[in-house]
């Protein structure tokens, strides 16, 4: 299975957090899955730690990604033809485009989002109940 983690189930999976369920860390940490990190993620990442939202260090991040063999997507023209395409039920340009790559790319979008599940994407919750979009 191939995921894309949204923001918060990254960092919540760095973290060791509770809020991320024992089935959606289960499907991230099983070898046969492909976790794709979109460097969206990095991005809002440090948007937040610019305007003071969120204390972390975008190096350590950047380094566990490697450490935990996950896949960093580049944002590709197809991605943006995708996001053109995408309905404007809520107005968060990062969740835009991470909705734009997990379509794009066959993916299972891993998230909290509740705004997700309007949009036309697979997705997975971080408490790993399957729904399709």
């Amino acid at each position: 299975m191939k995921l894309l983690l949204d923001t918060h189930a990254l960092l919540w999976w760095l973290a060791d957090d509770p809020q991320l369920g024992s089935q959606a860390r289960a499907l991230i940490a099983d070898p046969g899955n492909d976790v794709l990190v979109s460097k969206v993620s990095l991005w809002e990442i440090v948007v937040k730690l610019r305007v003071g939202k969120l204390a972390a260090d975008i190096g350590e991040i950047t380094a566990a990604i490697q450490r935990d063999s996950f896949t960093l997507l580049d944002i590709g023209i197809p991605h943006l033809r995708a996001l053109s395409d995408l309905p404007m039920h809520h107005r968060d340009p990062f969740d835009h485009l991470l909705i734009a790559q997990a379509v794009t790319e066959g993916a299972m979008f891993m998230t909290e989002d509740r705004h997700a599940a309007l949009y036309p994407v697979q997705m997975i919750t971080c408490s790993a109940t399957i729904a399709a979009g």
